[in-house]
């Protein structure tokens, strides 16, 4: 397999370069020969080249919950999406609590992982919040500790999980929600749950904990990551706390980004947890990208099956599919728009996530087509989940190739 990406631009050490470069089958090169020597159906214009993509917040379902994604599906998918590491969500069966349950998902990991998969273990035995994990036997394995899915409901629990973490060199990944504010909600209380009689979830139940949690990393010294923030509220606290010096990082999902709950329709693709927010929101959200105070782009992939999304906005599980779409959606939303520099766009995706999480392995590379519009259609997918709210949105930005250690994971150059 031999290809030129002509007029490309390379993403190198912070800036966009524009060189042809040509791709051996192994590596990529500047090329400085004859165009003319290459078959026109392996020539490429239009092409941007970045560093492989980092998602640090991604269900591979594996193992206990195979029957929505598979590590094998996940990070061939991932593959497609331009990514070559992803960290892998605790919420299996078994959860890698102990040695024992760690080593079955890293078994399965080092068979058919395509990309680099790095593991998080739990906070807490099981996820409910009673007792510790084996935080020092898992620690060397697992890249930061997190009960994601779950918030951690007790402030004292928390304070000695981050001690703890803070005592191994790991950090503390936090999915901040409070139960006692759920009331049964599952969209955002805002217009759309006012007008459809819908249940609502109150920004607070996420702000809150995230309140919580910063003092609480304030008080320790330990370093804190907030998953998938919604609110403008929890913006506001982190961009404060940033400013008075504490180690505190967050995400997004492209979804909280570029969608709200005047999005919203009856189907189960919509709904994710924590739910799309209100215009407001999403405002604060895309301001916190522009000003740094959101540090990366995660997609919290979180696959089910066809018939669990099927159910509506009220009785569908919560979560949606990205990983396949994140960079089209914003390249094509964010950068073709002029509102974020395609550089920038890169750091959120690959460059902050892995510095942050202290990701060393190469990042090999990936080569994305911008010239053409298509519709994203789930039915393409890698993935075993379908349920996007992108379906049949227009995008640019379609993968052409991702190279990890040196191995073509994903290609669609003939």
């Amino acid at each position: 397999m031999k290809a030129l990406f002509r007029g490309a631009l390379v993403y190198d050490n912070g800036v966009m370069k524009k060189l042809d470069m040509c791709f051996d089958g192994k590596s990529l090169t500047p090329y400085v020969g004859d165009l003319f020597s290459f078959d026109s159906s392996s020539v490429f214009d239009n092409t941007v080249i970045f560093p492989g993509f980092c998602d640090v917040h991604v269900h591979l379902r594996e193992p206990g919950f195979s029957y929505k994604e598979t590590i094998a599906t996940g990070t061939a998918a991932s593959a497609r999406g331009g990514y070559t590491a992803v960290c892998s969500m605790p919420n299996l069966d078994p959860t890698p609590d102990s040695r024992e349950n760690l080593d079955k998902q890293l078994e399965i990991i080092k068979r058919d992982a395509k990309i680099a998969v790095l593991p998080y273990g739990t906070i807490t035995k099981k996820q409910v919040g009673r007792e510790f994990s084996d935080m020092e036997d898992i620690a060397p394995d697992v890249v930061a500790f997190s009960d994601d899915g779950k918030g951690v409901q007790d402030e004292n629990m928390m304070r000695e999980a981050m001690l703890k973490s803070k005592a191994l060199g790991k950090m503390i990944v936090a999915h901040c929600e409070d139960n006692s504010l759920l009331h049964g909600g599952y969209i955002h209380d805002g217009e759309y749950a006012k007008a459809h009689g819908h249940r609502g979830i109150c920004s607070e139940s996420e702000w809150g904990p995230i309140v919580r949690d910063i003092k609480l990393a304030e008080e320790t010294g330990c370093a804190y990551h907030v998953c998938h923030i919604s609110t403008k509220e929890s913006v506001q606290a982190i961009r404060e706390a940033k400013a008075r010096g504490v180690n505190v990082t967050c995400e997004t999902g492209p979804h909280y980004i570029l969608l709200d709950d005047s999005c919203l329709q009856e189907d189960g693709r919509f709904k994710m947890n924590p739910p799309l927010r209100s215009p407001e929101d999403r405002e604060a959200i895309l301001e916190g990208i522009l000003d740094g105070t959101i540090d990366m782009v995660a997609t919290d992939h979180a696959p089910h099956s066809a018939e669990e999304k099927s159910r509506g906005l009220e009785k569908s599980a919560m979560g949606v599919v990205g990983i396949e779409t994140a960079f089209a959606t914003l390249y094509t939303d964010l950068v073709k728009t002029g509102m974020l520099p395609l550089e920038e766009l890169c750091k959120l995706l690959s460059n902050n996530p892995r510095e942050r999480f202290n990701i060393t392995a190469d990042p090999g590379f990936t080569v994305f087509e911008v010239g053409k519009e298509y519709e994203i259609d789930p039915e393409e997918f890698l993935s075993m989940g379908r349920a996007t709210p992108f379906k049949g949105k227009r995008v640019y930005g379609k993968c052409l190739l991702t190279v990890y250690n040196g191995e073509a994971v994903y290609t669609n150059i003939g």
